[in-house]
């Protein structure tokens, strides 16, 4: 790799790509400086004797700023502080043998690191694999790790991508993790963000062309993935990926907005970096998954053989927005746009988006493309994750206060329908403790986050109350720890393992040999879809989610019904009523 330090026979090379500045200097804590040799390239280079496992240090620019390495492997005091070097080559894994699991076999559990367990460590997390693994779990997809400023952050404001947050533990802790995961068939996936660094501890712009104003994201202006000098950026990024890949042995990504990665190349980055990372992978099952606020399905495109050509499958908001509205009877915002309509909770399972290219009132103009041809494992479906949840006022869950009858309907929708499933932890025992967003800036910046929350969700109801939660406050992460042990005594739990070992049994070897058409229907608050997989067998489904009774009408006939919540007289569906069944033409 070409970033970060590496060994030789003759010490430890340190190197910057510092274009920006003709010097650097070297400072290993406790030494003096030493001048570090430049290229033409704009790489500096200098190769320590003495230097090994456990050496801190420093670059120093000319005007005597110290920074930290930004392909830092670890960051033991912080993101400010000195870069540490370490081996990653000393960790001995048992699972070597470890080539992944098929796609169409995930059950996602998105985790926090920091409020997972009480002690927020990649080894305490180890210690609750077996209670996911009986579960059904059989991936595990962790919010971002990469090293931010402060004692607590969701992640998404990391600075140095290359290293694991030192609060969560030793990159070989990390290592353990995904080992230990392996162990119990477990996959593991890590939320990477590539469209934006954090405002605090990002020294990259000091001496390398890190940003372009030619483009403009949500956090000012965008990564400089096309300009002057964007070649080594693209490269510092893909590299990061395959380091994850290769070093940690990830068995995917779940890539943060990647709509706001602009980029005019004839190689747009998100393409090279999906080609780039299976290469890498080599003949090991690698999936990538994308969160995208533009629907746009050519970046889900099958090949001939139906295997993904860049990107496995996206997050599809769609489907848990018509969901949350029937458990929650919430409109707000951009709810609205998926309010009083059946129709769309059809289209959702049966096509996967809602709007593939319709006019979207809360966006205020068009939103997606057609998505209809892709199967149903090019989606992930879920009633919760950490966006959905923190972006509410105080980031309560959907079960703080929705009635059982809609949670337990959309439940079983959306963990046996053929989209590939992510529960949020805790979910599973029916947790209620809130996810609401928070971070440790400097003050400064603190009361910046503090204002930007109330403006940026200004449209959603509660970010204007009182008694809005601080983002920056110790409590506020505090209370998103979860708490085990009310996990024993839950009633949801139960239902939960039920619904996860039938689509085992029954859902997934459906899915192993690809999709057909699906097709769908609604009358008033009742809706039907029907899948057609290979050998002519088929999944049927209708639910009719609302209070009052609904008429579907003429159903097919025949099947075996794997599942029922609720009753169904002769396609007269009573509230509340879930129905999967299976046949074959």
């Amino acid at each position: 790799m070409m970033f970060g330090p590496a060994f030789s026979d003759d010490g430890v090379l340190f190197r910057l790509w510092a274009p920006l500045h003709e010097s650097v200097s070297l400072r290993i804590v406790g030494a003096d400086r030493r001048p570090m040799q430049a290229d033409d390239n704009g790489w500096h280079r200098c190769v320590v004797a003495e230097a090994g496992v456990g050496t801190r240090y420093r670059f120093v620019l000319p005007d005597g700023l110290e920074v930290p390495d930004p392909a830092s492997r670890f960051q033991p005091e912080d993101a400010h502080g000195p870069s540490e070097v370490v081996d990653l080559s000393a960790y001995r894994w048992k699972t070597i043998a470890w080539k992944g699991r098929p796609w169409e076999e995930m059950i996602i559990y998105e985790v926090h690191i920091g409020c997972f367990t009480p002690q927020g460590t990649f080894k305490a997390a180890i210690e609750r694999l077996d209670q996911l693994r009986e579960l059904g779990v059989t991936a595990l997809q962790i919010m971002p790790v990469a090293e931010f400023p402060g004692r607590y952050s969701w992640g998404y404001d990391g600075v140095l991508p290359y290293a694991p947050d030192s609060s969560y533990g030793k990159p070989e802790d990390l290592m353990e993790l995904v080992d230990a995961a392996h162990e119990r068939g477990i996959s593991v996936f890590l939320d990477a963000v590539y469209n934006h660094f954090g405002p605090d501890g990002n020294y990259i712009p000091s001496y390398a062309p890190l940003f372009t104003d030619h483009h403009r994201t949500p956090w000012g202006n965008g990564v400089n993935y096309d300009g002057d000098g964007s070649e080594m950026i693209r490269e510092f990024i893909i590299e990061n990926a395959i380091y994850w890949i290769t070093e940690f042995r990830l068995d995917g990504f779940r890539f943060d907005a990647v709509h706001a990665i602009k980029d005019d190349s004839r190689e747009h980055l998100l393409h090279a970096l999906a080609r780039r990372v299976r290469a890498a992978a080599g003949d090991r099952q690698v999936h990538l998954i994308v969160e995208n606020e533009e629907n746009d399905s050519d970046l889900l495109q099958r090949d001939e053989n139906g295997a993904a050509r860049l990107f496995t499958a996206q997050w599809n908001d769609d489907l848990h927005h018509v969901l949350h509205i029937a458990a929650t009877g919430e409109t707000f915002g951009y709810y609205a746009d998926y309010a009083g309509d059946a129709d769309k909770l059809g289209r959702a399972l049966a096509e996967g988006f809602v709007f593939q290219g319709e006019h979207m009132h809360y966006r205020g103009g068009s939103r997606g493309r057609p998505s209809g041809h892709l199967p149903p494992t090019a989606f992930v479906s879920f009633i919760q994750n950490h966006d959905q949840i923190g972006n509410r006022a105080l980031g309560d869950r959907i079960m703080a206060a929705s009635p059982a009858d809609a949670i337990k309907a959309v439940t079983s929708i959306y963990l046996l329908a053929p989209e590939i499933p992510m529960l949020f932890m805790g979910e599973e025992w029916g947790a209620k403790e809130p996810f609401p967003f928070f971070c440790d800036f400097d003050e400064d910046l603190n009361d910046k986050v503090r204002k930007g929350r109330r403006e940026e969700l200004s449209r959603l109801p509660g970010f204007d109350a009182d008694e809005l939660l601080d983002p920056t406050a110790a409590s506020t992460f505090a209370a998103a720890k979860l708490d085990w042990s009310k996990r024993a005594s839950s009633e949801t739990l139960d239902f939960y393992r039920m619904l996860l070992d039938l689509r085992h049994q029954r859902i997934i070897p459906l899915l192993k040999g690809g999709a057909g058409h699906a097709a769908y229907r609604s009358a008033g608050t009742a809706v039907a879809v029907d899948w057609t997989f290979a050998g002519n067998r088929r999944l049927h489904f209708s639910a009719n989610l609302s209070d009052e009774a609904a008429t579907l009408g003429a159903q097919h006939e025949g099947g075996e019904t794997i599942f029922r919540l609720g009753r169904n007289d002769d396609g007269d569906l009573a509230p509340w009523t879930v129905i999967w069944s299976i046949s074959k033409l």
